[in-house]
């Protein structure tokens, strides 16, 4: 998507006006019968969207109805921006010149193109006939829109549908091999440095997890690593993002019912999450030093495949009693959280599509969350989860679930004794693995959506990378 500022409005392109009074239609190029549509359909129901048509272009007016939160309107615009592009794209326009009526916000205008920009994104790789999205171009021409408002806007929307891109990929063409040359190639050239060992290098380092979870596939596994740390980095110590990157999940020799399996490509969704961050962050040039790392591998029951009672001893000497191999992806967290201690980091949050009870929880409304020495971060992650609307919902720690990993033959097990509680006893057992400030993220329930959630889409929707971007830049701003 093309971003551009203008000065003048040039005639016979579609205009969406921002307004939030009735009295600012004046400022609009309406003719005295349109504004008298408008105020008597106003007072019969509460439309936000409408729309005039001028055979070459459209007259487009939005209704920004305030909410009881800030969060809540933003949250308003960018559904209705989706709505906007959708419109525009069913009348094949172009593009859009979004001005304001009044003296709008401007965090109103900037949520609305993101809503915009975010739901004009379309998968059509595998289509044989592929019909793309007519809307390039989107101009502004608000006086209180800066050139890095637009930089920052691109930064994260390129960012969100990388990652989208990625966990709509199939397994055939993303494997960890082409997982992690995809990532750095985009990361490099921004300047982002980046680090891919191979199997004989994780082996090295003793990451029992990923090497375990490897041993029935027949593609080696791959460990990644991203910074970034420009000179003005007012950062003492890194913030360490860690993701998820089982490219694909047949549960291994717990092998998934057929169903189950159908969409377990997305199985990276957190490794997606930790790089676009991460792009979005070095494409916008924040000053902040931050890592990332993705251990990567698909999980398969191959013929040396890893074996319900199977005992593993990770890097931390710590044994591990493998009781189920569908939960795969906390063993090669724990080597990534086991690493990220090198780093002596301020904070380390890892992001995965971890457990089905996660979604159980909370459906599809939100992140589950835990943490452990992090109560500030949390404070500040839960509210940033609010300013992007994606929701953080933390669950209780107690030590009483500690009891639940507990090994009669190793020290812990894999998996909780019972059905209950599945994503808290997946973060105890990663939290065996941590030595510093940590929160972990369960993104299951909100990755991937089956049906179309507004400007989020349908397959997936990139939560997380707004999250983590905002988040870290926030971070920064505290430096």
């Amino acid at each position: 998507m093309q971003l551009k500022l203008i000065d003048k409005i040039p005639g016979k392109e579609t205009i969406v006006y921002l307004i939030d009074d009735e009295q600012h239609l004046k400022f609009c190029d309406l003719s005295k019968d349109e504004i008298s549509y408008i105020n008597d359909k106003l007072k019969e129901d509460e439309k936000c969207f409408f729309y005039f048509n001028r055979l070459t272009h459209y007259q487009i007016i939005i209704f920004v109805k305030h909410k009881a939160s800030i969060y809540k309107t933003l949250e308003l615009l960018r559904k209705e921006g989706q709505k906007t592009a959708d419109f525009l794209n069913k009348h094949k326009q172009q593009s859009l010149i979004i001005k304001e009526a009044a003296n709008t916000d401007a965090s109103t205008i900037i949520a609305f193109a993101e809503g915009l920009i975010l739901g004009n994104y379309t998968f059509t790789k595998y289509k044989s006939k592929q019909k793309p999205n007519s809307l390039k171009t989107i101009k502004f021409t608000s006086a209180n829109i800066t050139s890095n408002d637009l930089i920052e806007l691109e930064a994260i929307t390129e960012a969100v549908y990388y990652c989208r891109d990625l966990v709509n990929t199939p397994f055939q063409e993303l494997d960890a091999q082409e997982f992690a040359k995809k990532i750095t190639g985009l990361c490099s050239p921004l300047g982002v440095k980046t680090e891919v060992l191979n199997k004989s290098q994780i082996a090295s380092l003793k990451m029992a997890g990923l090497i375990a979870v490897n041993r029935g596939s027949k593609i080696e596994p791959t460990f990644t690593k991203l910074e970034w740390c420009p000179e003005n980095s007012k950062d003492q110590k890194p913030v360490v993002l860690v993701g998820k990157g089982i490219v694909f999940d047949t549960g291994g020799l717990s092998l998934k019912p057929p169903s189950a399996m159908e969409d377990m490509k997305i199985d990276m969704a957190g490794g997606s999450v930790v790089f676009a961050a991460i792009y979005a962050i070095a494409k916008a040039k924040l000053p902040v030093h931050v890592i990332g790392l993705i251990p990567a591998t698909d999980n398969q029951p191959g013929n040396n495949a890893l074996a319900p009672g199977d005992v593993i001893k990770m890097s931390n000497n710590i044994t591990v009693e493998v009781l189920n191999t569908d939960a795969e992806g906390r063993l090669i967290l724990a080597d990534a959280l086991i690493y990220a201690a090198k780093y002596k980091p301020s904070l380390v949050l890892d992001i995965a599509t971890l457990t089905g009870s996660a979604t159980r929880a909370i459906g599809k409304h939100g992140v589950v969350a835990v943490e452990s020495n992090a109560e500030t971060y949390m404070s500040v992650l839960k509210e940033t989860g609010m300013e992007v609307y994606e929701r953080i919902a933390e669950l209780p720690f107690w030590e009483e679930y500690d009891k639940e990993i507990e090994s009669d033959i190793a020290d812990i097990r894999n998996i909780g004794k019972s059905n209950n509680a599945g994503a808290i006893t997946a973060g105890k057992f990663l939290s065996r693995f941590i030595s510093y400030p940590w929160i972990h993220l369960d993104i299951a329930g909100v990755a991937y959506v089956e049906e179309k959630e507004s400007y989020r889409g349908k397959g997936a929707t990139g939560i997380g990378v707004r999250l983590l971007y905002r988040f870290v830049k926030g971070l920064g701003h505290r430096a």
